[in-house]
This record gives structure tokens, sequence and C-alpha cells, in this order.
């Protein structure tokens, strides 16, 4: 005999609209507490199936089915079942074909699947050579073309943590690398946008990408016009920088410090940027060119108004190899005892 629960499971396929809104609604429902969620989980695999095709119905059941789906992927064993059954792909066909708030569900939806190495491999297509890098071309396209100034809600701010996840693989790097895709380019101009999940992105995926210095130093300092002013102006503190220092920078770097800035809030933000210069910096071209940009000035600049101590530890990791480095140039800063 079916239990209350594969009963309302059964009512999500009715032919009546009004009993499928009403048992969308009980699983959304359900899916806001941890009771619910566990109760629900036990039923994923007769669940997870009529769920997913509610998501391409019209908004008074697309919306909390997608509600559910997102809550319900927060548990890892249910989110593996849904990459499994081919939720990456349902989500990127309906993604660009649904209205905003759908749209901004779905996404989310990708950020919970690709905390798992299976739903990084789906989203990166890794095993189609034809369609590889497909998918994540399109989210890096409408992260970069929306915008978080409008009045209207953001549905693309989260690709940010998307690229954050595919970004900590060997394979979501490569592809972001790749010169002739030219995708950590256009991610890059998204640094100082006035939206918080939009810069925290940026920065998680700029760091991840940097532990492919060794191999990939060349890709990065190709985009260095846009990767210098990403990585150093978090750090740069707020203050105006003197004519001497600034003439020594390019012209993106010039410009920004030649006037008050305000203070990038986010520690974790300045935290990533140091350890990325810092990978960078570990390659003796990525050194030099560091050394270009008048970068240590920035950093002892920087690190004087600091007050986080992971940063300021941060801050001392890079200073202290600069230091061991210098051959040529004054180090640029002390390291504190």
């Amino acid at each position: 005999m079916a239990t209350e629960l594969e009963e309302l499971v059964g009512f999500l396929s009715s032919p009546s609209p009004n009993l499928t809104k009403a048992a969308v609604d009980i699983v959304h429902g359900l899916t806001g507490s941890e009771d619910g969620l566990k109760s629900l989980a036990k039923h994923a695999d007769i669940l997870l199936p009529p769920l997913s095709r509610l998501l391409a119905g019209k908004k008074e059941v697309s919306e909390p089915a997608a509600v559910a789906l997102v809550n319900l992927s927060q548990r890892s064993a249910v989110a593996a079942k849904m990459v499994d059954m081919g939720m990456i792909n349902l989500a990127m066909d309906l993604l660009f074909k649904s209205e905003p708030n759908i749209s901004r569900l779905l996404v989310m939806l990708l950020v919970n699947l690709t905390q798992l190495e299976s739903g990084t491999a789906s989203l990166l297509q890794t095993g189609d050579e034809k369609m590889q890098g497909l998918y994540v071309m399109k989210l890096v396209r409408s992260f970069c073309r929306s915008s978080s100034g409008e009045d209207n809600e953001d549905p693309f701010e989260h690709v940010g943590s998307i690229l954050v996840n595919i970004s900590k693989k060997e394979a979501g790097r490569k592809l972001l690398l790749d010169p002739k895709r030219g995708l950590l380019k256009q991610i890059i101009r998204q640094y100082d946008s006035s939206s918080p999940l939009r810069r925290k992105g940026v920065s998680g995926t700029i760091r991840n990408c940097c532990f492919e210095a060794e191999s990939e130093l060349q890709n990065l300092l190709l985009i260095s016009e846009f990767l210098w002013p990403a990585l150093l102006l978090p750090v740069a503190g707020n203050k105006i920088y003197s004519q001497q220092d600034r003439s020594k920078m390019p012209l993106e770097l010039k410009s920004a410090l030649s006037i008050e800035r305000e203070p990038v809030d986010d520690p974790e933000i300045r935290a990533e940027a140091l350890e990325a210069i810092y990978m960078i910096t570990l390659q003796e071209a990525g050194l030099r060119a560091f050394w270009s940009v008048n970068g240590p000035r920035i950093i002892q600049v920087g690190y004087e108004d600091e007050e986080d101590p992971k940063v300021m530890e941060a801050y001392e990791q890079l200073g202290s190899l600069l230091i061991n480095s210098s051959g040529t140039e004054e180090p640029a800063i002390e390291t504190s005892n």
C-alpha cells in the first residue's frame, strides 16, 4: 500500500492542474525543513523525475518545483542522483528559455550540482569532444552580459559560484584559460561589479586559475591588462598614490590609484587576490611582470592599512617571496615577526 508521501509524489504527474499545483506546493513546503528534506530524500528516485518535468511548465508550478530542487540538491546524495538523471542538461536547456526568477533558481541549482565532481564533469561536457565547453561558454556569456545594476533581480549573478566550482578542477581551469575561447578575460571584467556575489565569484575563479601558473603563465600574462587591476586594486588600500609611484604603473592602474577609492570590504577577496599574485610570482616571468607594474609598491601600501589577521598573513607570505627573490630591486614589504 502506498504511503502518504508516495501518493503525494503521484499527484505531481496528475492530469489535473489543480492537483499538480497543490502537490508541488506541498513538496516545496516540505523542503523548507530538515525533517521534510529527510523524508523526501528517501523517495528521491520516484520524486525527482516528475518534479523535474514541472520545470518546463507554467510559472505557478515551475517556480515551486525549482525551489524544491534547489533545496533538495543541498543534500549530496540527492544531488548525485540529479546529476545521474541528467539534471544539468535539463537545467541548461531551460535556463535561457525561462523567466528571470526561474533562470536564477536554475543557476542556483547548478551551483549546488557542480559542488560534486560528477556535476562539474557534466557541466564541462568532458565526455563529448565536439560539445566540450559549450555550456560554460553560454554561462560566461550570460554572466558578462547581464547586469546587477538594474532594478530587476540579476538572474545570473550566481554563475560566479559555478565558475569557482569548475575552476577547482584542472579541466575547468584549462578551459577558462584557453586563449582561443577568451573566457577568463571576459570573466575578469566583472571584478568591479556592484554585486558582491559577482565580485566574490570572479575573485575565487581567478585565484583557482592561478594554480595553473606554472604551465599557463603565458596565457595569464596575455590578459595582464585586465588581470593586474583585478588582483592589485582590491589590496591597494584606498589612498591616493604619489605621482612617482604611479609613473611606474600601466594606465589601467595609474588612473585608478590617482583617486580615492572605496576599500574592498570582503577580506576573502583580498586574501584570494594575494594568493593569486603569490602563485604568479613564484614563476620567474611572473615575478618580472609583477615588478614591471610596480606591484611591490602597491603591496607595501596596502599592507600598511590591513587589519585582518589572515589577510596580513597573505601579504607577509607574498612579501617574503619578494624579498627572497629580489636581486635588483629593493624589497617592497617587511614581514612582521
